[in-house]
């Protein structure tokens, strides 16, 4: 039986401070950088393609206000993304909203209907700054690409994932969780 589902912020709350110093011009330190692309949880964005120091790349060169040349399409990707959060702050505290928000334990009673829910005991909901996956399950975490937490403009209220409404993609995907 799953007793608790927890949900993880400490990437994106590390993100936040940068998005907002550096949308003001601020350089953000290289160890600050280093801190966030070293985060454990940072592995599940980490491939062949892009690594801990393609990470560190492009935030590097959004703090010094610089173009990425000759990066791959998933540091453009990154870079898109990150460069996005910046554009409207207020956008993005819209984004971060539900998830700060997000009273996980409310999936508990569905999810212990489940005949499967006793493999794990404790669930781990971190959301991570990705570039193309909207989400990746490993044992007892669900991560999700917080990048694709939208915002209707028109309704702030109306908050999806990949079309979904925002608690029944993360209901839908902790089912799959301990269904795997």
């Amino acid at each position: 039986m799953v007793k608790n589902i927890t949900t993880n912020l400490d990437i994106i709350e590390s993100l936040l401070y940068f998005w907002q110093a550096s949308s003001e011009g601020e350089k953000v330190g290289e160890s600050y950088i280093k801190s966030i692309v070293e985060f454990p949880d940072m592995k599940y964005l980490y491939n062949d393609e892009f690594n801990e120091e393609s990470a560190r790349k492009v935030l590097s060169s959004i703090s010094n206000r610089e173009l990425i040349s000759n990066g791959t399409k998933t540091e453009m990707r990154y870079w898109n993304n990150n460069m996005w959060m910046m554009e409207d702050l207020g956008f993005t505290n819209l984004m971060i909203k539900p998830i700060k928000t997000l009273h996980s334990d409310k999936f508990l009673e569905k999810i212990n209907k489940n005949p499967k829910a006793d493999k794990y005991e404790n669930i781990e909901i971190v959301f991570l700054p990705g570039h193309f996956d909207e989400y990746y399950i490993d044992g007892n975490k669900l991560i999700i690409n917080f990048f694709r937490v939208i915002v209707d403009i028109f309704d702030e209220d109306k908050i999806t994932i990949g079309g979904v409404d925002f608690d029944d993609y993360i209901e839908e995907k902790l089912i799959e969780l301990i269904e795997k």
